[in-house]
This record gives structure tokens, sequence and C-alpha cells, in this order.
């Protein structure tokens, strides 16, 4: 037999101890009521016997005519299970009903304290002659207020007695099955819990060992279902995790190389003095500064990244002007989507906000990569159009491009860090994460969706009135 051990050897041991004290306490109580049922029964019943047998000698006061009933009395009863008795003054059977213990002097209680005390006495123990158990009850015989006799009225217990153990094993046999039900029925409901936890703990293990994506199959709508769902949603997560970490380690690494590659070789060329006309070594340099720029925004990112991931991510709260922010965004970027072929607009409310608690350069930050996202995955549609407008206690603000938009089913993981989805365009994929969290901190939210018409749309919004930074 398998070794219980662990929760299940606990949970049996405490359940059983519990249920066993249980049983053992009702079969306890339950055989000393039948006991005592029993023994005050034959005890009420010998000592009415009793009682009315003395009754019936008010007739009879003297010596020899009493004497003469008790031995009636006594001879009317042979034959019966009860051994019928008459005591004299001296604690001696005078007559007995089975004639085998006359002239015999019992010597029990109940004959003293009847003798000597002049009430009945009913006791229970061994006989002192044969060693059965019996139960007997003695009623005084009082006559001219003295105590002349006595009634005994003796009966074994041994029937009795047996009936009673008959109904303690009987007790004891219904607990000791109540006892095997419920450890069997314990077993089977702990084997329920632990085997699927064990199931789920060896697949735990696995993930952990790096099998990511495996999946538990759900035998539960319970609570260990509910765990089974949370383990395959982590696993799920884990693998989707590390095949995004993957990705984000190739793609960096391509965005790194290429305009390492480029900076080198320009670098390279124009130290060797292999380009001599001016216009190409300003065109070289150029393209260093360009990519060298690159590279330094890839490297911001991710060290923003790091922040948030470590806790370190903090915001610089002063009153700011939202409107201010976002159109020295456009201004910044206007010119050069120009040269780019974008045409950049900008649709501004005459409302005006009041200024909010916030911080600038996290915002501008914000605005500036949404722009640049903007015409990196939708620049063919050489349009982009931002606005601000107030709607109740919020300010909205839009940032929509004319491109192909996002695939539907790419829509709710284009905020994952990493995530790239089905885009070609440059970048590390931690952009939009880096956004959505800044905005997360200043209790605003970041939507994106497709627009009517086609392109992409972002819509901000942060709350009027001043901003609990978080």
């Amino acid at each position: 037999m398998k070794k219980i051990k662990g929760i299940r050897k606990r949970w049996m041991v405490n359940s059983i101890s519990v249920v066993l004290f249980i049983v053992l306490l009702a079969v306890t109580a339950f055989s000393a009521a039948m006991g005592s049922y029993y023994y005050t029964t034959m005890s009420n019943a010998l000592r009415s016997k009793a009682e009315g047998a003395i009754y019936s000698f008010r007739a009879y006061q003297a010596e020899s005519t009493y004497y003469q009933y008790a031995r009636s009395v006594v001879s009317d009863a042979a034959g019966e299970q009860l051994e019928v008795e008459f005591i004299d003054s001296r604690g001696q059977i005078r007559f007995s009903s089975s004639d085998l213990t006359a002239f015999r002097s019992p010597g029990t209680p109940d004959i003293a304290e009847a003798l000597s005390q002049g009430r009945t006495k009913v006791w229970t123990g061994s006989d002192p002659s044969t060693g059965e158990h019996v139960m007997a009850a003695s009623s005084p015989l009082i006559i001219n207020g003295r105590v002349v006799g006595a009634m005994r009225y003796v009966t074994s217990l041994r029937s009795v007695d047996r009936q009673i153990i008959l109904i303690v094993g009987i007790a004891l046999g219904i607990g000791l099955a109540i006892l095997g039900m419920v450890y069997f029925s314990n077993l089977y409901f702990v084997r329920s819990i632990v085997d699927p936890v064990a199931g789920i703990t060896d697949t735990a293990k696995r993930i952990a060992a790096g099998s990511y994506g495996i999946q538990i199959e759900k035998k539960f709508d319970d609570e260990i279902g509910d765990l089974t769902d949370a383990l395959n949603d982590m696993s799920l997560k884990i693998k989707q995790s590390e095949k995004l970490k993957n990705e984000f380690i190739s793609s960096v690494s391509h965005e790194l190389r290429t305009p390492l590659t480029a900076i080198n070789g320009w670098a390279e060329t124009i130290m060797n003095g292999e380009v001599r006309d001016a216009e190409d070594v300003k065109k070289g340099m150029g393209i260093i500064v360009s990519e060298a720029r690159r590279l330094t925004n890839m490297v911001e990112e991710l060290l923003e990244f790091s922040r948030i991931q470590d806790g370190r991510f903090t915001l610089s709260i002063e009153p700011m002007d939202i409107k201010a922010e976002l159109e020295d965004a456009v201004y910044t970027y206007r010119e050069f989507f120009r040269r780019e072929g974008i045409e950049l607009n900008h649709f501004d409310c005459e409302e005006e906000f009041p200024p909010l608690s916030g911080d600038p350069e996290r915002m501008r930050q914000v605005f500036c990569n949404l722009l640049d996202n903007a015409a990196k995955h939708g620049g063919s549609g050489k349009r982009i159009d931002t606005a601000i407008r107030g709607d109740g206690d919020q300010v909205v603000i839009t940032i929509r491009d004319y491109g192909p938009g996002i695939p539907e089913e790419e829509l709710p993981h284009v905020k994952y860090k990493f995530y790239k989805g089905s885009s070609k365009a440059r970048g590390s994929g931690i952009g939009l994460a880096v956004c959505d969290e800044i905005i997360s901190r200043h209790n605003g939210t970041l939507e994106i969706g497709n627009a009517e018409g086609g392109g992409c749309i972002v819509t901000l919004r942060l709350p009027l009135g001043g901003i609990t930074v978080r």
C-alpha cells in the first residue's frame, strides 16, 4: 500500500482522530445509557416485587403466622426465574424458592441495610456462594415497629449483561463502519485535491525548467480549476514573453548593427581619406550624426524600460501647459516630416485648459514617440493629424495617421513590451509600453485603434483640474 504522507497524511490524521474521538464518545455514552436503562428497569421491578410481597404480610402479626405465610409466598414462586427468599432477623435464609440456599447467610449489603435500617435496598454484585453476577432487592418485614425479617428477590444478570454486550458490540460495529466510511471518503476527497495539485506542481516544475506554453487539462470547476486556469494562463504568458524577449533581442541586435555598420563604414571611409569631396564628407558626417542619434534614442528607450521594470521610474511634478507641450512637439517634427514628404496638421480648439500637475518632459516624450511611430508605421499615407479638445472633466489628445492601420488581431497586443507584430519598421518594440506607463502614472489612458477611412488613431485622455500622480 502506498504510504500516506504530506497534506494527505495531515488531513487523514486530523479528520480520523476527530471522528474516532466522536465515535468512541458516542459508543461509550450509548453503552452507558443502555446499561443504566436495563439495570434501572430491573432494579425498579425487583423493588416493586419485594415491597409488594411485604405489603401482603399486613394481616399476619404473630411469628407463627407470618412464618407460615412467608413459606407459602416462597413456595408459590418455585419454578420462576427469580429466586425468592425469606430472611429472618439474624440474616439467614429461612425459606428459598429453590431450596438450595436455605439456612445460609448471604451477607450482602441489601440484607444488612434492610434489617438494620428498615428500608428496601437494591444491590448488584457477585453472589458470594456462586460468584454469579446478580441483582437482589431486600424489603424489611416490620411488625409492631420491629424488623422481624425481610423478603428478598434475586435475579441473574447473565442475560442482561449478554444483551448489553451485544448492544455495545453492535454500536462499536456501527462506529467502525462510520469510521471506515469517513476514512475512505476522506481518502477519495483528499486524493481529488492532492493528485491534481501534484500534477500542477509537476507542470510548474516543467515550466520552471523551460517548457513554456504547456497546458494542464482542467478537470474541476472549483478552486483547483481556478488554479489550473491561472497556471495555464501564466504558462502562455511566459511563453509569449519569452517569444517577445527573443524577438526583441533579435530586433535590437539588428537595430544596433545597422546604425553601427553605417557609422563605422562612413567613419573609416572619411578617416582613410577615400572621400575628398566636401559634399560627400558632409553627407557622411550627417549619416554618422543621424545614426548616432538613433542609437541614443534606442538606448534611452531601453533605460526607460529598465527604470519601469525595477521601480526607478519617477516623475518630476510641476504645473504644465498641456496645449503648449503638444504644440512644441508638433513644431519640432513638422519640418522634419515635410522633408520626408509627410504633412503634419494640428487642429487646436479655442478652449483654454488650466495648468495641470504633471511632468512636462515625460509628456513631451510621449508626444514625440507617438508622432515618430505615426511616421514610421503610417507615413505611407503622407499625412498625420493631431488635435486637442476638452471632454467634460478630461482633455483629449488624438494623433492620427493615414497609413495601412493595424491588423485587428494585433490591436490588443500593441502596447505590450517588445511587441512589434507584423510591422517591418525599425524600433525596439518598447516605445508604446513606456508611453502607456507615463500616461498611466498621470491617471490617464492611452488607446490605440483603427480610424474610420483608414489609418491608425491614438487617443490620450488626461483628467482636468489637477492630476494626482501615482
